[in-house]
């Protein structure tokens, strides 16, 4: 056994949720279940389309910024990253979202200027 896991890189969570967006392309939580698979497959881009799914339906949707915000600074797009984080604030501020608050503030500090 070889332990690299190269057989198995992709998250099984991911096509069951492509299954249920099948079935109904406007189930934001769905979107974001696979954004996050995504993003944790390393796979960013994808990650990035999912994510923008998740704020074009719910725009409230305070923890998609940050997942957002990860996966924009992991493909060094530092730029987007920075207006996602301020909007992530102030959306996440306005739901009374702290944790999230303290998670994007925390994140936009530590982003190269």
């Amino acid at each position: 056994m070889s332990g690299d896991g190269a057989l198995s890189m992709a998250n099984p969570k991911i096509e069951p949720l492509k299954k249920i967006l099948e079935r109904d392309p406007h189930d934001e939580v769905a979107w974001f279940g696979l954004g996050k698979a995504y993003l944790k497959d390393k796979s960013y881009p994808e990650a990035k389309k999912a994510l923008e799914q998740t704020l074009q339906l719910q725009p409230s949707y305070s923890a998609a910024y940050l997942a957002l915000a990860q996966a924009l600074y992991k493909s060094q797009q530092i730029q987007e990253c920075r207006q996602i984080c301020l909007k992530g604030i102030a959306v996440s501020r306005n739901q009374g979202d702290l944790m999230v608050t303290k998670q994007l503030e925390h994140f936009l500090r530590m982003l190269p200027d």
